[in-house]
């Protein structure tokens, strides 16, 4: 197996871990966090965003904003496969990577410093007003180009299968 090919395996793996992190997210978690009081769910996201910081979600999801670059770089010349991994690697570093770091995580930093112990009632209700749909929206736009990304990921690992080695 060629080295370009392995590269391809493993940016596609964490590619799809995290566009199935983002997909579960939008269809699953956020719905029942929707249904918990305003508390519970500032609780829990605060919960939530303190534990996703591990090295096991910044080795997948550090790891994919650098290898869908890289084994892009490796397939040049490679039509359309380089051309698959271009729009992947875009699709992810402006969509993914970039809403996440721009949008998501500035939301998950103010609602780490809110103190829910010490807020009022409407102080509560206020926080998650300014937070829950403008966070789910944004998590909704990075599940899509996550989708985008492993998709287009999947046709280059098709289109490079049948290549001659």
């Amino acid at each position: 197996m060629k080295m370009t090919t392995v590269f391809l395996l493993i940016t596609a793996v964490l590619t799809a871990l995290i566009a199935g992190l983002f997909y579960a997210y939008s269809c699953s978690v956020v719905l029942g966090l929707g249904k918990l009081s305003d508390t519970e769910y500032l609780k829990s996201m605060q919960s939530i965003n303190r534990e996703i910081l591990n090295p096991i979600f910044f080795l997948s999801f550090m790891g994919t904003a650098v290898l869908l670059p890289v084994t892009t770089f490796m397939f040049r010349g490679e039509q359309p496969a380089f051309l698959f991994l271009l729009l992947g690697s875009l699709a992810y570093l402006i969509g993914v990577f970039g809403v996440t770091m721009a949008g998501n995580v500035p939301l998950n930093d103010m609602l780490d410093k809110f103190n829910i112990g010490e807020a009022t009632t409407e102080a509560v209700k206020q926080m998650r007003d300014r937070f829950e749909n403008r966070w789910n929206l944004l998590n909704n736009v990075r599940t899509v180009f996550s989708v985008i990304s492993i998709a287009l990921v999947i046709c280059a690992c098709i289109w490079n299968r049948y290549q001659p080695e």
